[in-house]
Protein backbone atom coordinates (compact mmCIF):
# COMPACT_ATOMS: atom_id res chain seq x y z
CA UNK A 1 0.00 0.00 0.00
CA UNK A 2 3.07 2.20 0.68
CA UNK A 3 3.86 2.25 -3.31
CA UNK A 4 0.38 3.58 -3.80
CA UNK A 5 0.72 7.03 -0.79
CA UNK A 6 2.45 9.10 -3.16
CA UNK A 7 0.48 11.39 -5.08
CA UNK A 8 0.15 10.97 -9.14
CA UNK A 9 2.32 13.09 -10.91
CA UNK A 10 4.94 12.73 -8.19
CA UNK A 11 7.79 10.66 -9.82
CA UNK A 12 9.06 11.81 -12.65
CA UNK A 13 9.39 9.33 -15.53
CA UNK A 14 13.36 8.95 -17.27
CA UNK A 15 13.33 10.34 -20.78
CA UNK A 16 11.47 14.15 -19.11
CA UNK A 17 15.00 15.42 -18.13
CA UNK A 18 15.53 18.63 -19.24
CA UNK A 19 18.75 20.08 -20.46
CA UNK A 20 21.17 19.09 -23.39
CA UNK A 21 19.86 15.97 -25.24
CA UNK A 22 22.27 13.78 -27.48
CA UNK A 23 22.98 15.02 -30.76
CA UNK A 24 21.54 18.62 -30.55
CA UNK A 25 24.98 20.40 -30.66
CA UNK A 26 24.21 23.56 -29.09
CA UNK A 27 20.73 24.01 -31.20
CA UNK A 28 20.16 27.40 -31.84
CA UNK A 29 23.77 28.47 -30.55
CA UNK A 30 23.76 31.12 -33.39
CA UNK A 31 20.81 32.60 -32.70
CA UNK A 32 22.51 33.52 -29.02
CA UNK A 33 25.55 35.12 -30.36
CA UNK A 34 23.73 38.50 -31.38
CA UNK A 35 25.25 40.48 -34.28
CA UNK A 36 28.10 42.06 -32.06
CA UNK A 37 27.96 45.20 -29.85
CA UNK A 38 25.26 47.55 -30.95
CA UNK A 39 26.98 51.00 -32.99
CA UNK A 40 27.03 54.21 -31.58
CA UNK A 41 24.28 56.78 -32.16
CA UNK A 42 26.71 59.07 -33.78
CA UNK A 43 27.52 56.05 -36.47
CA UNK A 44 23.68 55.55 -37.49
CA UNK A 45 23.00 57.34 -40.39
CA UNK A 46 18.79 57.45 -38.94
CA UNK A 47 19.78 59.02 -36.02
CA UNK A 48 19.84 62.47 -34.90
CA UNK A 49 23.31 62.43 -33.57
CA UNK A 50 24.93 61.32 -36.89
CA UNK A 51 23.56 64.21 -38.34
CA UNK A 52 24.63 66.48 -35.65
CA UNK A 53 28.15 64.91 -36.19
CA UNK A 54 28.10 65.37 -40.05
CA UNK A 55 27.35 69.04 -39.52
CA UNK A 56 29.43 69.90 -36.80
CA UNK A 57 32.76 67.87 -39.18
CA UNK A 58 30.87 70.27 -42.40
CA UNK A 59 31.48 73.64 -39.95
CA UNK A 60 35.04 72.71 -38.72
CA UNK A 61 36.08 72.13 -42.64
CA UNK A 62 34.33 75.93 -42.96
CA UNK A 63 36.61 77.24 -40.38
CA UNK A 64 39.84 78.68 -41.47
CA UNK A 65 43.12 76.52 -39.90
CA UNK A 66 44.38 77.97 -36.66
CA UNK A 67 41.62 80.90 -35.81
CA UNK A 68 38.75 80.75 -34.29
CA UNK A 69 35.14 81.92 -36.32
CA UNK A 70 34.78 85.38 -36.35
CA UNK A 71 30.85 85.02 -36.72
CA UNK A 72 28.42 81.82 -37.15
CA UNK A 73 28.83 79.44 -40.33
CA UNK A 74 26.08 80.22 -42.80
CA UNK A 75 23.64 78.90 -42.68
CA UNK A 76 23.07 76.25 -45.55
CA UNK A 77 19.30 77.09 -46.61
CA UNK A 78 20.35 80.48 -47.11
CA UNK A 79 18.92 82.11 -50.27
CA UNK A 80 22.25 83.33 -51.20
CA UNK A 81 23.66 79.91 -51.50
CA UNK A 82 22.79 77.61 -54.39
CA UNK A 83 24.49 74.57 -55.14
CA UNK A 84 25.52 72.53 -58.45
CA UNK A 85 25.45 68.70 -57.40
CA UNK A 86 27.02 65.90 -58.94
CA UNK A 87 29.79 65.63 -61.32
CA UNK A 88 27.91 65.78 -64.60
CA UNK A 89 26.00 68.95 -63.75
CA UNK A 90 29.56 70.59 -62.12
CA UNK A 91 31.29 70.23 -65.14
CA UNK A 92 29.23 71.61 -67.26
CA UNK A 93 28.77 74.55 -64.52
CA UNK A 94 32.50 75.41 -64.84
CA UNK A 95 33.23 75.00 -68.42
CA UNK A 96 30.52 77.54 -69.10
CA UNK A 97 32.22 79.56 -66.86
CA UNK A 98 29.72 80.15 -64.06
CA UNK A 99 30.88 82.27 -61.07
CA UNK A 100 31.63 80.04 -58.18
CA UNK A 101 33.11 80.13 -54.23
CA UNK A 102 33.68 76.39 -52.88
CA UNK A 103 34.29 73.41 -54.84
CA UNK A 104 33.56 70.32 -52.09
CA UNK A 105 35.21 67.06 -53.07
CA UNK A 106 34.98 64.00 -50.68
CA UNK A 107 37.90 63.01 -49.14
CA UNK A 108 37.77 59.31 -50.59
CA UNK A 109 36.57 59.93 -54.07
CA UNK A 110 37.28 57.70 -56.34
CA UNK A 111 38.27 60.21 -59.07
CA UNK A 112 37.69 59.52 -62.89
CA UNK A 113 38.22 61.59 -65.96
CA UNK A 114 35.42 64.26 -64.82
CA UNK A 115 36.62 64.82 -60.82
CA UNK A 116 40.41 65.64 -62.87
CA UNK A 117 39.06 67.96 -64.97
CA UNK A 118 36.22 69.69 -62.70
CA UNK A 119 39.49 70.43 -60.15
CA UNK A 120 41.36 71.60 -62.87
CA UNK A 121 39.12 74.05 -63.85
CA UNK A 122 38.35 74.99 -60.35
CA UNK A 123 41.92 75.98 -59.82
CA UNK A 124 42.21 77.79 -63.13
CA UNK A 125 39.13 79.56 -62.11
CA UNK A 126 40.47 80.46 -58.81
CA UNK A 127 37.73 78.95 -57.01
CA UNK A 128 38.13 77.33 -53.19
CA UNK A 129 38.43 73.23 -53.43
CA UNK A 130 37.94 71.93 -50.31
CA UNK A 131 38.44 67.95 -49.33
CA UNK A 132 35.29 67.44 -46.39
CA UNK A 133 33.66 63.75 -45.40
CA UNK A 134 31.08 62.14 -46.86
CA UNK A 135 28.90 63.13 -44.15
CA UNK A 136 29.60 66.94 -44.74
CA UNK A 137 28.60 66.46 -48.63
CA UNK A 138 25.48 64.30 -47.67
CA UNK A 139 24.16 67.11 -45.26
CA UNK A 140 24.99 69.80 -47.96
CA UNK A 141 23.57 68.11 -50.52
CA UNK A 142 20.72 67.44 -48.45
CA UNK A 143 19.64 64.12 -49.86
CA UNK A 144 20.80 65.02 -53.21
CA UNK A 145 23.17 62.40 -54.69
CA UNK A 146 26.19 63.85 -54.72
CA UNK A 147 28.39 61.62 -56.74
CA UNK A 148 31.44 63.27 -54.08
CA UNK A 149 30.66 66.89 -56.00
CA UNK A 150 28.86 69.63 -54.37
CA UNK A 151 29.49 73.53 -56.29
CA UNK A 152 29.07 76.41 -53.94
CA UNK A 153 27.83 79.30 -56.02
CA UNK A 154 26.29 82.57 -55.42
CA UNK A 155 22.76 83.68 -55.89
CA UNK A 156 21.84 85.87 -59.20
CA UNK A 157 22.47 89.72 -58.01
CA UNK A 158 19.36 91.18 -60.24
CA UNK A 159 18.91 95.00 -61.18
CA UNK A 160 16.09 97.44 -60.96
CA UNK A 161 13.79 97.52 -63.80
CA UNK A 162 14.54 101.14 -64.34
CA UNK A 163 18.38 100.70 -64.90
CA UNK A 164 16.87 98.90 -68.32
CA UNK A 165 16.02 101.88 -69.63
CA UNK A 166 19.62 103.32 -70.44
CA UNK A 167 21.30 101.67 -72.86
CA UNK A 168 24.08 103.04 -74.62
CA UNK A 169 24.39 101.08 -78.24
CA UNK A 170 20.96 102.25 -78.71
CA UNK A 171 17.62 102.17 -78.20
CA UNK A 172 16.20 99.75 -75.29
CA UNK A 173 15.08 96.77 -76.22
CA UNK A 174 13.98 95.09 -72.99
CA UNK A 175 12.12 91.74 -72.82
CA UNK A 176 9.30 91.43 -69.77
CA UNK A 177 8.16 87.87 -68.81
CA UNK A 178 4.65 87.74 -68.09
CA UNK A 179 5.28 85.06 -65.14
CA UNK A 180 7.33 82.54 -66.65
CA UNK A 181 7.21 79.49 -64.79
CA UNK A 182 9.91 77.17 -66.10
CA UNK A 183 13.32 78.19 -65.23
CA UNK A 184 14.34 76.17 -68.41
CA UNK A 185 12.11 78.78 -70.76
CA UNK A 186 13.79 81.33 -68.91
CA UNK A 187 17.13 80.37 -69.24
CA UNK A 188 16.37 79.78 -72.74
CA UNK A 189 14.78 83.62 -73.28
CA UNK A 190 17.96 84.79 -71.87
CA UNK A 191 20.00 83.23 -74.35
CA UNK A 192 17.80 84.54 -77.64
CA UNK A 193 17.84 87.80 -76.07
CA UNK A 194 21.89 88.02 -75.58
CA UNK A 195 21.75 87.00 -79.25
CA UNK A 196 19.83 89.46 -80.71
CA UNK A 197 21.19 92.51 -77.98
CA UNK A 198 18.40 93.09 -75.70
CA UNK A 199 18.78 95.57 -73.02
CA UNK A 200 18.25 93.21 -70.64
CA UNK A 201 14.98 90.66 -68.77
CA UNK A 202 12.71 92.16 -66.82
CA UNK A 203 10.97 89.79 -64.35
CA UNK A 204 8.16 89.65 -61.68
CA UNK A 205 9.50 88.98 -57.90
CA UNK A 206 6.34 86.63 -56.73
CA UNK A 207 5.17 83.58 -58.98
CA UNK A 208 7.61 83.82 -61.56
CA UNK A 209 10.77 81.44 -62.21
CA UNK A 210 13.94 83.33 -61.10
CA UNK A 211 17.41 82.73 -62.66
CA UNK A 212 18.52 79.41 -60.80
CA UNK A 213 21.43 76.95 -61.66
CA UNK A 214 18.80 75.05 -63.78
CA UNK A 215 17.95 78.79 -65.86
CA UNK A 216 21.91 79.79 -66.16
CA UNK A 217 22.42 76.34 -67.60
CA UNK A 218 20.11 76.42 -70.45
CA UNK A 219 21.07 80.20 -71.21
CA UNK A 220 24.24 78.79 -72.26
CA UNK A 221 26.45 81.34 -70.35
CA UNK A 222 24.36 84.40 -71.44
CA UNK A 223 23.47 85.11 -67.63
CA UNK A 224 26.86 86.19 -67.17
CA UNK A 225 26.56 88.46 -70.42
CA UNK A 226 22.69 89.94 -70.19
CA UNK A 227 21.22 92.21 -67.18
CA UNK A 228 18.29 90.54 -65.14
CA UNK A 229 15.83 92.57 -63.31
CA UNK A 230 13.11 92.12 -60.87
CA UNK A 231 9.88 94.10 -59.79
CA UNK A 232 7.20 93.80 -57.74
CA UNK A 233 4.70 94.82 -59.73
CA UNK A 234 5.27 94.53 -63.46
CA UNK A 235 2.53 96.33 -64.48
CA UNK A 236 3.87 99.60 -62.86
CA UNK A 237 7.05 98.79 -64.24
CA UNK A 238 5.38 99.04 -67.58
CA UNK A 239 3.77 102.06 -67.08
CA UNK A 240 7.17 103.68 -66.48
CA UNK A 241 8.49 102.46 -69.18
CA UNK A 242 5.71 104.07 -71.26
CA UNK A 243 6.16 107.00 -69.52
CA UNK A 244 9.95 107.51 -70.46
CA UNK A 245 9.05 107.08 -74.22
CA UNK A 246 9.31 103.24 -74.55
CA UNK A 247 6.60 101.03 -76.38
CA UNK A 248 5.31 98.33 -74.73
CA UNK A 249 4.48 95.51 -77.43
CA UNK A 250 2.50 92.05 -76.01
CA UNK A 251 2.53 88.99 -77.83
CA UNK A 252 -0.41 86.77 -77.96
CA UNK A 253 -1.89 84.31 -80.21
CA UNK A 254 -5.14 86.72 -80.81
CA UNK A 255 -3.00 89.56 -81.48
CA UNK A 256 -4.59 92.83 -83.29
CA UNK A 257 -1.74 92.90 -86.13
CA UNK A 258 1.11 90.49 -87.13
CA UNK A 259 4.55 90.90 -86.01
CA UNK A 260 6.37 91.20 -89.15
CA UNK A 261 3.07 94.08 -89.54
CA UNK A 262 3.41 96.04 -86.11
CA UNK A 263 4.86 99.70 -86.69
CA UNK A 264 6.92 99.89 -83.27
CA UNK A 265 9.84 97.47 -83.39
CA UNK A 266 12.05 100.14 -84.80
CA UNK A 267 11.96 102.01 -81.95
CA UNK A 268 12.58 101.74 -77.91
CA UNK A 269 10.13 98.73 -76.99
CA UNK A 270 9.10 96.26 -74.37
CA UNK A 271 8.35 92.78 -75.96
CA UNK A 272 6.18 91.56 -73.54
CA UNK A 273 5.82 87.35 -73.16
CA UNK A 274 2.89 85.55 -71.22
CA UNK A 275 3.55 82.79 -69.27
CA UNK A 276 3.19 79.00 -70.54
CA UNK A 277 -0.35 78.21 -71.33
CA UNK A 278 -1.82 81.26 -69.44
CA UNK A 279 -0.91 83.79 -71.39
CA UNK A 280 -0.71 88.01 -70.76
CA UNK A 281 -2.64 88.47 -67.73
CA UNK A 282 -5.57 90.69 -68.25
CA UNK A 283 -3.83 93.86 -66.53
CA UNK A 284 -0.58 93.51 -68.12
CA UNK A 285 -2.74 93.28 -71.76
CA UNK A 286 -4.39 96.34 -70.95
CA UNK A 287 -1.21 97.73 -70.37
CA UNK A 288 0.42 97.16 -73.61
CA UNK A 289 0.88 99.76 -76.28
CA UNK A 290 -0.13 97.13 -79.00
CA UNK A 291 -0.69 93.35 -79.11
CA UNK A 292 0.74 91.09 -81.90
CA UNK A 293 0.93 87.64 -83.06
CA UNK A 294 3.02 85.50 -84.88
CA UNK A 295 1.29 83.80 -87.35
CA UNK A 296 1.43 80.19 -87.76
CA UNK A 297 0.09 77.53 -90.66
CA UNK A 298 -1.86 75.42 -88.18
CA UNK A 299 -4.83 77.12 -86.49
CA UNK A 300 -4.17 73.75 -83.49
CA UNK A 301 -0.77 74.23 -83.01
CA UNK A 302 0.54 76.99 -80.35
CA UNK A 303 4.44 77.87 -79.69
CA UNK A 304 6.19 77.93 -76.96
CA UNK A 305 7.01 80.76 -74.81
CA UNK A 306 10.45 80.52 -75.43
CA UNK A 307 10.20 79.82 -79.41
CA UNK A 308 8.31 82.84 -79.49
CA UNK A 309 10.21 85.66 -77.67
CA UNK A 310 13.07 84.29 -80.38
CA UNK A 311 10.68 84.36 -83.47
CA UNK A 312 9.51 88.23 -81.61
CA UNK A 313 13.48 89.35 -80.55
CA UNK A 314 13.99 88.45 -84.28
CA UNK A 315 11.81 90.77 -86.01
CA UNK A 316 12.93 93.25 -83.03
CA UNK A 317 16.42 93.11 -84.30
CA UNK A 318 15.36 93.10 -87.89
CA UNK A 319 13.30 96.44 -88.02
CA UNK A 320 16.26 98.04 -86.51
CA UNK A 321 17.36 100.76 -88.99
CA UNK A 322 20.64 99.51 -90.92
Amino acid sequence: MAGNSQRKGAIRKSGSKKGQQVGTGGHQRRALEGKGPTPKASDRPNHKAYKAKAKAEYEESKRPQGRAPKAPPRDRTSASLELVIGRNSTLEALRMGMPAHVLHVFNRIDADDRVTEIVSLAVEHGIEVREVTKGSLDLLADGTRHQGIALEVPSYEYLQYQDLMDNSDGPARIVALDSIQDPRNLGAIMRSAAAFGATGVVIPERRAAGVTVAAWKVSAGAAARLPVARTVNLVRALEEYKKAGIFVIGLDAGGEVDLHDSNLLDGPIVIVIGSEGAGLSRLVRETCDQIVSIPIVATTESLNASVAASIALYEARRALPA
